[in-house]
């Protein structure tokens, strides 16, 4: 009844009808009436515009530009505008005029409020035009859309008038009629037209946007992101992505070809916001202790503070970082829901539409209806799934950018604390604690916000679907859905099973990538003991458990597919039998069951993700928990150090007492300390007395507990361990100065880098790896000090530069640098020293001693004191460090000094001298007292070979040849042999038996679909229960036929992908294992590893699921156009430009995407790696007051990442758009067709359109999962390419059978004119050796570094092959044997003691041939017996990963009971350089002596002494042999190079 009233009383308002069913519903010729045209056809349009204005005006103050130029575009809009405002206000002036009145045509509301709202409306839209061009908007969506909804509401209308006017024509052209007065219809005919073509006009102005403003907050260059000035068209539809995706298919994108940042997702701005919000929540949870102003957030020249939770007052609570990321991005969150709830609801629509449909095709085989009602439908649903995908792809849209900027706040404000946190805060995690913060836990933030949504949508989803169930089947919906929830915890219970098994296969494959790493980091010595089987075997062993566990987890994983595709059938079994069984009068109609399959369907994904959410929202509430803790964490005072300029010297402490941290325990006591200005002022005193403490107090990082520190000027710090960047030496040593050549040549002279410099490939712009690694220690102390002298500041805190560098290097610096001659002679400056040279020239020293000063004074004061100074000068000299020069310069000053002192001064000296020289026996070891300058030598004779320009040339080489092996298997496609090469790992059975039962399930879906239409439509079943249960029977075989299949084919892809695992990893490791050593060298270890984990990995876990899912939904579409086809077969024709657009918007986005996705990887590390220098490094930025610097770097590292993030995040819509859009079509054509083509059977109809609705979500995972493919089959690419290499010689050979049993019996070794290389393309190391070492002689090879004394071993053991001539042993040439025949034969202990993780006897017989007693008669006689004894385990003693639970020397000892319990005829002893101290190398030599007395013994020796007791020497020099005889006759004469080499050796 209230329909009538409210209808009449619209009829009044217009003065005819306003609906009339008969005309627009019941006909074949459907038209609306004029009033309806006239009244809700406009209306509608302008409601639209005015309730969506608040977003326009949003824009406009949201905007960050100002200023649009007139222009062509806005010119025409406003002159457009203008022009309908005068039609509309003459279309009110005419209807007072013509109506009403005198006038016998009535006037009627709708003639004045319909002009008025438009005038109103046009007006409002006027403004919005000189608006968005003074506040910089080039585009408003809500405005697009007013002009879209008004020109096509507006159609109807144009039909009529144009009708009426053909009407008006008839009538006035029909003779008999007498004349009409037309004029109003006449005139309404002509203004509604014009007013038509200036709608159609500004609705095409309104699809491009506006010009550049031209006054922009940021600067907006030529790279600038299209999407800011793209128009809403463009940017519903992602056309403005077009270029790049375009640019990515033609060649690989660089990072050049990336846009720049959206400003508003840059720190800039977000960050601000975020640190208000972050600042006033900080000030809610510590309530003030005094009530102070409130600051507001400082956001002054770009620089944003964070407040610090810990300086005000009382705490009330931790301060949080939820509330301030509600607060800063919640805005853009909701507006995302809201288009998520829209998606929602159009979801359901679309069954609603279905029924219609099929409703439709029912009637039509009754009565034939018209057919315009088909083709609305299919339209309407067409326009459904479109508006849905359009709405879909913007709420993505926004969740990303929200995940996006949370994570840039969240890393900010992580880095910003980093600098800020006190010591004691940073002891308690470690760093690798402190970056996974921000790498995985911000990380986490950005993961989770795509799915927060899910939190209400799901219920609201799952409670719709029920509600229309509901109303198709009644209560007998409740058994499906408990059905559904059984499903849940059984899925749960699988679940939490494949994670156990998950994390057991973790721990076999750390196991097992952990044993890989020693056996590389090892290999050489396991090839001279011909080791590797036994090592092969450990490997395989464990693999062989990790594939037990990942063959259970393939089990469950079967399981739950199976319980995921039987889920649906099942359901729609029970609810269906349930509403059949419970009552008699229930019959299956085809709309019932099509809908409700399509309300199933809706309902399985939030069940899914249900589970999955709660998991991921409690790992995120784990995460926010952490960083919380984090950034509530204490911070440094910036209260300990004052600087007071008014006291009198530029550093003091006055009665410091200081701790680090622990309130309970003081590190520094009562210290009183004064540095007068330009003075130089020492600290000196034992290990552990506290003097790097007085340097940390006056930086202000210890805890001050009472007294003060005053520091007055700029500060350089140089710490005691230097803290290198990952950056060139140049900026390690400007450290964000301005470069300038003079001062800087003139401190890398005084810190004496010169010459370092020059030997590193590119000179200063080299890059230091991270830590400084490709930096020896007193290089990176030197590049320490440079830094701090080139920034030339007033104080400077030393804490012992010099410890790290040699003596002599020591002394120059001190002289240029720390001195009163030095660059730093004017400046005030605190040294912590431990070498005594230099103390005489300093101002004043401080003697520490536990925590305390215990005396201080100038040089002199102190040695009469004859207190702790005197005390610590005895002790350093009898640790007889100093060199012969020193000692007599000390002795000096003391004579000058204070004689008396140097009679007990010449005894430490004695005594240190008869140490040292027990050890400078040999050239070595006098040497390594030196410090380390046979390195230096070494590097010397490095620059002589090559100067300076052949080395950057070599680099250059490296580095191309470098890149070109990573490269090579990331860019363009995958060749189809590894796919082949990957099925045939499979296995041809497998791969087979996948692809059918594939097939069968898909077979078994579409028949007992096929079989529900069948039912259906069989109108017998009404009246007869047998026939029914039977198509019951019948559909739940046809399940679970389904329900088997699927089981079998993701158990047989499952298997299928381990048994190829097996197979990619036992031929990798077994060609591994074969490689010749010279791969090894040229192979940087991390990168084969990392073919033992990351791709093996993917192997396992990651493609075989790819590929599962890749072949469901490749047949899933295939079935959908077999369906559709079946019940349409002119869908076939349409199928073919559909597959087209496909496939390009496919390749377009592979391309592209996978670029991206690797670029922004590669962008990702830097920001880490960069945040756990800082971390380090921090005492050192906040010394230099460096830390906004640092914090820009962060930030604009950040920005980098996103550039590269965004555009791959922009691909994923792009794309869904893409194929949404053709799965639309294919949902209008199926439905069309379907419609059109006469179809009378409404079960096929419902059948083919509900397949089609499935389409879109299946084309969508299709694309993404087969570029997945792509992208990870590249694993079996690199593994195929790793398995392909060159191998050395066999191991074993059928002739070695022959050879006697125990060769080598003499022990007679020959060279004959042998020359050898390194690897291909490297000179000759030996050039031509001849000599004859007849069974049992001792013999010992000598000569310089790089003389080819160790190539002549390796040779021996052909682990480098010979270029020429040969070597016999017991006249056998050993190239003719099986390489592990030739080296278990020969026993050799090498120079560095390499041993294995596991116990102590696999270290000494990792075959376990030999029995216990062999064992330990072997450690009796290397004098480890009494040390395995003392072990719990004894010989199964755990030897931890590179024996770090062993001395050095036990180690040696280890290595000689390995060469005891071999015992050949052949023994090579690679003599240790300076690794075992003298004890154990007696022990050592006088075992070889007795135990090898009847062997054949090579040395090559360091030491002299060793060898003068052999039988012969051999005198190598670059290659060659220079001198062979025995020692006695070449020390005799006094020519030879071995004479000469004994006399540098003290020895004669």
């Amino acid at each position: 009844m209230g329909d009538a009233t409210a209808f009449s009383s619209m009829d009044e308002f217009c003065g005819s009808t306003f609906w009339d069913a008969n005309e627009t519903w019941w006909t074949t010729d459907p038209d609306f009436t004029p009033c309806f045209e006239q009244t809700v056809l406009v209306w509608a349009p302008c409601a639209f515009f005015w309730l969506f204005m608040l977003f326009d005006f949003w824009y406009l103050k949201a905007s960050l530009d100002k200023n649009i130029p007139w222009n062509r575009l806005n010119i025409s809009k406003l002159l457009i505008n203008v022009g309908l405002l005068v039609v509309t206000a003459l279309d009110l002036i005419m209807s007072f005029v013509k109506k009403g009145g005198d006038s016998e045509l009535p006037l009627y509301g709708v003639d004045i409020w319909t002009p008025i709202i438009k005038l109103l409306t046009f007006l409002m839209v006027l403004m919005f035009i000189p608006l968005n061009r003074k506040y910089g908007v080039q585009t408003s969506g809500c405005q697009f859309m007013f002009w879209f909804l008004l020109t096509i509401f507006s159609i109807p209308r144009c039909r009529t008038e144009a009708r009426l006017h053909q009407e008006r024509g008839q009538i006035i052209g029909s003779q008999q009629a007498e004349p009409h007065d037309f004029t109003w219809e006449t005139y309404q005919f002509a203004s509604f037209f014009i007013f038509f073509a200036f709608t159609c006009l500004m609705l095409i102005l309104n699809c491009f946007a506006d010009q550049l403003p031209r006054q922009t907050k940021y600067y907006r260059g030529p790279k600038e992101i299209p999407e800011l000035s793209a128009s809403f068209l463009s940017r519903i539809t992602y056309s403005w992505f077009d270029r790049m995706a375009l640019k990515g298919y033609r060649n690989p994108l660089e990072e050049k070809d990336l846009w720049d940042l959206r400003p508003q997702d840059s720190c800039k701005e977000v960050m601000p916001t975020f640190a208000h919000y972050w600042n006033k929540n900080v000030r809610k949870n510590y309530k003030r202790a005094s009530g102070g102003q409130e600051p507001k957030a400082q956001f002054s020249n770009g620089k944003v503070s964070f407040e610090n939770p810990q300086s005000n007052g009382r705490k009330k609570g931790m301060a949080s970082i939820m509330p301030p990321i509600y607060r800063s991005f919640g805005g853009i969150f909701l507006f995302g829901s809201f288009f998520k709830l829209i998606t929602d609801i159009l979801t359901f629509a679309q069954p609603q539409v279905l029924s219609l449909i099929i409703g439709y095709v029912e009637d039509f085989a009754k009565v034939p209806q018209p057919e315009w009602k088909g083709i609305m439908y299919s339209i309407l649903l067409f326009v459904l799934a479109s508006a849905q995908t359009f709405i879909l792809a913007q709420y993505f849209h926004r969740m990303f950018i929200v995940g996006l900027r949370i994570r840039t706040a969240l890393i900010n404000c992580i880095y910003r604390k980093a600098l800020r946190i006190s010591n004691a805060a940073r002891k308690a995690s470690t760093v690798g604690e402190i970056v996974n913060l921000m790498a995985v836990d911000a990380q986490r933030f950005m993961d989770l916000t795509t799915y927060l949504n899910m939190l209400w949508s799901a219920p609201l989803q799952i409670a719709l679907a029920l509600y229309f169930l509901w109303q198709q089947l009644g209560p007998s919906v409740l058994a499906g859905l408990a059905v559904m929830i059984i499903m849940i915890p059984l899925n749960g219970f699988i679940a939490s099973r494949i994670k156990t098994y998950q994390i057991r296969q973790m721990k076999y494959k750390d196991e097992r990538v952990k044993l890989m790493n020693e056996v590389l980091s090892g290999i050489k010595v396991l090839k001279l003991y011909a080791w590797e089987p036994s090592f092969e075997k450990q490997v395989l062993d464990i693999r062989d458990k990790e594939i037990a566990t990942l063959r259970a987890t393939a089990y469950l994983n079967a399981s739950t597919s199976f319980l995921w595709s039987c889920a649906p059938f099942l359901v729609s079994l029970v609810t269906f039998a349930t509403y059949l069984l419970s009552n008699e009068a229930n019959q299956l109609s085809v709309e019932k069951v099509f809908v409700s399959l399509a309300l199933f369907d809706i309902m399985k994904l939030p069940l899914t993700i249900i589970p999955m959410l709660t998991v991921d929202i409690a790992e995120t509430q784990v995460s926010v928990q952490r960083i919380n803790k984090f950034l509530n964490s204490e911070e440094l005072d910036p209260n300990n150090v004052q600087h007071d300029a008014s006291k009198p010297h530029p550093m003091s402490i006055e009665n410091g007492h200081f701790s680090w941290g622990d309130e309970d325990e003081m590190t520094l006591k009562n210290i009183n300390m004064q540095v007068p200005k330009n003075n130089l002022v020492a600290i000196v005193g034992t290990v552990g007395s506290g003097k790097s403490s007085v340097i940390q107090a006056l930086l202000g990082e210890m805890e001050k507990i009472s007294g003060t520190v005053n520091t007055v000027g700029k500060m350089a710090y140089v710490p005691q361990q230097a803290w290198i960047q990952n950056a060139t030496v140049r900026d390690n040593i400007l450290f964000g100065k301005p470069y300038d050549r003079k001062r800087y040549n003139k401190v890398i002279d005084a810190c004496a880098l010169r010459t370092d410099i020059e030997i590193l490939s590119a000179g200063d712009l080299t890059e230091v790896g991270e830590k400084g690694i490709n930096l020896s220690g007193g290089q990176k102390q030197r590049i320490s000090l440079a830094r701090a002298v080139y920034h030339n500041a007033d104080l400077y805190l030393l804490d012992d530069p010099l410890s790290a560098v040699d003596s002599h290097v020591g002394k120059h610096i001190f002289e240029e640098v720390i001195g009163p001659k030095g660059m730093l002679a004017k400046k005030t400056r605190v040294l912590v020293t431990h070498g005594i040279t230099f103390l005489p020239q300093t101002d004043k020293i401080y003697v520490m001693k536990m925590g305390e000063i215990s005396e201080n004074g100038t040089y002199a004061e102190l040695l009469k004191n004859r207190g702790a100074f005197a005390d610590f000068l005895m002790q350093h000299l009898q640790e007889g460090e100093e060199e012969e020069e020193e000692l007599n310069q000390i002795k000096r000053q003391l004579s000058q000094t204070d004689p008396a002192l140097v009679a007990p001064f010449e005894k430490a000296i004695l005594l240190a001298r008869t140490e040292s020289l027990s050890d400078s026996i040999s050239v070595t070891s006098a040497d390594s007292l030196m410090g380390g300058s046979l390195r230096r030598r070494g590097k010397r004779q490095d620059s002589y070979d090559s100067n300076a320009s052949a080395a950057s040339l070599k680099k250059k080489q490296e580095v191309e040849g470098k890149l070109i092996e990573t490269e090579k298997s990331q860019t363009g496609g995958v060749d189809f042999a590894v796919y082949k090469h990957y099925i045939k790992s499979v296995g041809i059975f497998l791969s087979v038996a996948t692809l059918v039962l594939n097939f069968v399930f898909q077979a078994f879906q579409i028949g007992s679909n096929l079989w529900l239409t069948q039912w259906s439509n069989d109108k017998a079943v009404e009246h007869d229960t047998g026939l029914r249960n039977m198509y019951l029977g019948v559909y739940g075989a046809f399940g679970f036929g389904q329900v088997g299949s699927t089981f079998f084919s993701s158990l047989a892809v499952s298997l299928g992908g381990l048994q190829c695992s097996r197979i990619l990893h036992n031929s990798l490791l077994h060609s591994n294992l074969r490689w010749p050593m010279e791969l090894f060298d040229t192979t940087p270890l991390g990168r084969i590893v990392n073919r033992f984990s990351k791709d093996i990995d993917t192997i396992d876990n990651v493609l075989p699921f790819n590929i599962r899912v890749v072949m469901m939904q490749a047949f899933m579409v295939l079935a959908t156009i077999v369906v559709i086809s079946i019940s349409t077969p002119i869908f076939l024709a349409v199928i073919v430009p559909i597959g087209f657009i496909y496939y390009f918007a496919q390749r377009f986005y592979v391309a592209t995407s996978r670029q991206l996705m690797r670029l922004e990887s590669v962008s990702r590390s830097p920001i880490y790696s960069h945040f756990g220098e800082t971390v380090t490094g921090v005492s050192t930025i906040r010394a230099y007051t460096v830390q906004d610097r640092f914090i820009e770097e962060s930030d604009n590292k950040v920005d980098k990442n996103q550039v590269c993030k965004y555009p791959s995040l922009i691909a994923n819509r792009w794309l869904a758009v893409r194929l949404e859009m053709v799965g639309n079509l294919i949902i209008l054509f199926a439905s069309l067709f379907a419609v059109l083509g006469g179809q009378t059977n409404p079960g096929l109809v419902g059948l083919s359109v509900s397949y089609a609705l499935q389409v879109t979500q299946t084309l969508n995972w299709l694309v993404r999962m087969s570029s997945d493919i792509e992208t990870n089959i590249v694993s079996v690419e690199r593994i195929k390419e790793y398995g392909e290499t060159k191998q050395e010689a066999a191991w074993e050979l059928e002739e070695d059978k022959k050879k006697p049993k125990n060769w080598p019996e003499d022990g007679r070794v020959e060279f004959k004119d042998f020359q050898v290389r390194y690897r291909e393309g490297l000179e000759l190391v030996l050039r031509g050796v001849s000599f004859n070492i007849s069974g049992g002689q001792k013999v010992g090879i000598v000569g310089r570094t790089g003389a080819g004394k160790s190539s002549l071993t390796l040779a021996l053991f052909r682990i480098i092959e010979s270029a020429g001539g040969k070597i016999l042993i017991d006249g056998i040439d050993i190239a003719t044997m099986g390489l592990h025949m030739l080296r278990s034969r020969l026993t050799i202990i090498p120079q560095d003691p390499v041993l294995f993780s596991g116990s102590l006897r696999s270290n000494l017989d990792p075959f376990e041939v030999k029995t216990d007693d062999e064992i330990w008669k072997a450690l009796e006689l290397s004098h480890l017996k009494a040390f395995a004894k003392s072990l719990t385990a004894g010989l199964n003693h755990e030897i931890s990963e590179g024996g770090e639970n062993l001395s050095v020397g036990q180690r040696q000892l280890v290595c000689l009971a390995r060469a005891l319990l071999r015992k050949t005829k052949v023994l090579v002893l690679d003599e240790a350089t300076a690794a075992v101290d003298l004890e154990t190398d007696d022990l050592i030599q006088k075992t070889i002596r007795s135990e090898f007395r009847e062997c054949t013994v090579l040395t090559i020796a360091h030491r002299l002494n060793t060898i003068l007791d052999s039988d012969k020497v051999i005198v190598l020099d670059k290659g060659q042999i220079t001198e062979f005889d025995a020692p006695s006759a070449l020390l005799a004469d006094p020519k030879s190079a071995f004479f000469s080499m004994a006399k540098d050796a003290n020895l004669v």
